[in-house]
């Protein structure tokens, strides 16, 4: 057995989530579990995906932990064979989070969903994307709330009639890899569900990276939401609409790549014909730029409904992930005063009700 160097302080040297040399195939990661979401879905194309790729990191399967909340996405840790929790709506992130800091021998995934994720549980996704806590999310958006049956999501486009919404939905719908950019995630990506190499790319990369890694994969909900995403799945239609980041690479899509992304105004981006603008005003991709704006003006370029659409890799950083600086304090405290449970029990600093008068 070998194992990955995560670089970890503390004490006895660098902490390492152990490896195994064994081969290891998809099969080994597919649980006896009967698969149960609707024909169609594009759960079933990330969940293949992930049993896939994940083989291939040598990760031991008794060190990988799936944690999800509530939705169709989140029976995802039933069919993995591998440790996993199904818990409570939009708290995946906060219980990842705590295991995350508890056992720094795990790699630790989260799967949510648009509505899990970004409704009740928005400010528990976005404090782990700040804290750069070391887990990976994976958000599958179909841009409906599919398993209560149909009620529009904080991603369904403005105007969506659904059962909550009969007249239209009034909100503005968030952009989740700018809503991940703005809480400074060190890593963030998006995929489309039928794009498996896509997809891998992307979570290669992410099970790779040190500290929070966010993934937002478009996903086709068949039942309720049905060809959401069906523009960037026409061979034509994906060629004017997709653009692929490649790290080093100028940004370039089309059928012939005869369209580029340039500079725009103040820190903006926008798109236009390479014969117009020339290759040397094509932005090249820069995911590792400190600086997040840049990340962030990408990934304002466009939607499904609204014209071109990036997929990649937005932005990888390093920074000191919470639970690395979190063990190190706890390290370092013990050593400059080690633990007395007995004299914090008894100690003074306590309020105690005041004695009654006798008058």
């Amino acid at each position: 057995m070998t194992a990955i160097d995560l670089g970890l302080p503390g004490v006895g040297g660098p902490a390492q989530v152990p490896t195994t040399d064994a081969p290891q195939k998809a099969k080994d990661y597919k649980s006896d579990q009967e698969v149960r979401w609707c024909p169609g879905c594009g759960d079933y194309i990330v969940l293949n995906t992930v049993q896939g790729f994940l083989p291939k990191t040598g990760l031991k399967r008794e060190n990988i932990v799936f944690i999800s909340g509530i939705g169709c996405s989140s029976r995802f840790p039933y069919y993995m064979n591998t440790y996993g929790m199904h818990s409570i709506h939009g708290r995946a992130s906060a219980i990842a989070t705590g295991l995350a800091v508890a056992r720094p021998d795990l790699s630790v995934w989260v799967v949510t969903g648009d509505g899990d994720a970004l409704s009740i549980g928005g400010n528990h996704l976005i404090h782990a994307l700040r804290r750069n806590v070391n887990v990976k999310i994976l958000l599958f958006n179909n841009r409906i709330y599919g398993l209560t049956k149909g009620q529009y999501s904080p991603t369904s486009e403005q105007g969506k009639v659904t059962k909550s919404t009969p007249m239209g939905s009034l909100d503005h719908p968030f952009n989740p890899v700018s809503l991940a950019l703005g809480a400074e995630a060190t890593f963030v990506g998006r995929a489309l569900d039928s794009d498996k190499a896509g997809v891998t790319e992307v979570l290669t990369a992410a099970a790779q990276h040190r500290g929070s890694a966010f993934v937002e994969i478009y996903q086709n909900c068949p039942i309720f939401n049905d060809g959401a995403f069906d523009a960037f799945k026409d061979p034509d239609e994906a060629a004017e609409r997709l653009v692929p980041l490649r790290a080093g690479e100028p940004i370039r899509f089309g059928p012939s790549s005869e369209y580029g992304v340039v500079r725009s105004g103040f820190a903006g981006l926008e798109t236009a014909k390479v014969s117009e603008v020339g290759e040397d005003a094509l932005v090249v991709h820069d995911p590792t730029c400190a600086d997040s704006t840049y990340a962030y003006a990408l990934s304002r370029l466009g939607g499904p409904d609204s014209g071109q659409t990036p997929m990649g890799i937005f932005r990888q950083v390093t920074r000191t992930t919470y639970d690395d600086a979190a063990r190190t304090q706890v390290h370092q405290a013990q050593e400059a005063e080690p633990a007395d449970l007995e004299r914090l029990l008894a100690g003074t600093d306590a309020w105690r009700r005041p004695a009654r008068s006798s008058g």
